[in-house]
């Protein structure tokens, strides 16, 4: 089956071809307008996708050497997301699918990452525990056959990549936070400061990354502006470690709780390289099979979006007309 996946959930305009398992083309356009303003501007992003989209689905076909004729399907993310971002490339899909004739299915774009590195690990035993990071998401999912999950703990306040971008916010460092913490932690000890990880007591699987943040905000106003400037890569580093400690403590409390033998990392987060490092190491240690997708398909993309549709499709599911975007959309 040839899909073909469109991702417009926020600011990231994607399309992608996938043949079975097999990616063939993965084009992604980021927006970098936003990065002056602090955060996705939803206007912004949604007008964004109306320029891009078509050219977007042009250079996915011709790198995938096809066409809308060959394709077998189509799959778009319908949510979560911004309304008018998801709109546009719901609207797409619909038109196109119309008037190709071709099946279609709106994919849940967690659920999309969930599965983003299945196309390249089909060993994963089951049941297994998938990690969630991406954007206001933080989830342990107990997935426990193709298609069937369980949330079995979530954020309660602030979600891990949220956390990275406020803490930015706060030490001055610019947008999005993930990135730039990362290169400015690359010079700091992780254990200069002791900040705090929270919900620690044996057997709580949600997580908690608010008062963290809060501990960050307060330490770096403890500091007078010339210490503050010396130690920002030690601040960096230190909350850098807190977050990959608390995600990586829970994540081992949820396998041990539910007996399960494999761990797949999902969302953008993990495309940090201390944390892949991290989970790398440990999962060795204690025997653990681990599945990272690689960095270009931890972020925002269609390729998920193809893959997820793909199983969907191979399972005789369909999406009919009626579908709505739903900004809200839990797993």
């Amino acid at each position: 089956m040839r899909i073909l996946g469109i991702e417009t959930s926020c600011d990231e305009t994607s399309a992608a071809v996938v043949e079975d398992a097999r990616v063939l083309s993965n084009i992604i356009a980021t927006q970098k307008i936003h990065e002056q303003y602090g955060g996705v501007v939803p206007e912004f992003a949604s007008r964004a996708h109306m320029r891009q989209l078509s050219g977007i689905i042009r250079v996915a076909l011709e790198q995938a050497h096809t066409s809308l004729d060959d394709l077998n399907g189509l799959a778009v993310t319908y949510g979560p997301g911004l309304a008018g971002s998801l709109l546009v490339g719901l609207m797409v899909c619909k038109a196109l699918a119309l008037s190709l004739n071709k099946p279609w299915i709106g994919v849940n774009h967690i659920e999309g990452h969930m599965l983003a590195t299945a196309a390249e690990k089909a060993d994963i035993r089951y049941p297994y525990i998938s990690l969630v990071a991406s954007g206001g998401h933080t989830l342990l999912v107990l997935v426990n056959a193709p298609l069937n999950y369980q949330i079995v703990g979530r954020t309660i306040d602030d979600a891990a990549g949220e956390a990275f971008d406020k803490v930015a916010k706060v030490l001055g460092l610019g947008y999005p936070g993930g990135p730039i913490i990362e290169r400015v932690a690359s010079t700091g000890v992780p254990d200069a400061i002791a900040f705090p990880r929270a919900l620690r007591e044996s057997g709580n699987l949600d997580f908690s990354f608010s008062g963290l943040k809060t501990a960050v905000l307060y330490y770096s106003q403890s500091l007078p502006p010339e210490v503050a400037g010396l130690q920002l890569a030690d601040i960096a580093a230190s909350f850098q470690k807190a977050v990959i400690d608390v995600l990586f403590s829970k994540s081992l409390a949820a396998l041990q709780k539910f007996k399960a033998e494999s761990l797949v990392l999902a969302g953008g987060v993990m495309r940090n390289r201390p944390l892949r490092d991290y989970f790398t190491a440990q999962c060795q240690k204690h025997g653990i099979q681990l599945a990272i997708p690689a960095p270009e398909l931890c972020t925002d993309n269609a390729a998920m979006i193809a893959h997820t549709g793909y199983m969907h499709l191979l399972h005789g599911e369909r999406s009919d007309f009626t579908l709505d975007v739903a900004p809200n959309l839990s797993l």
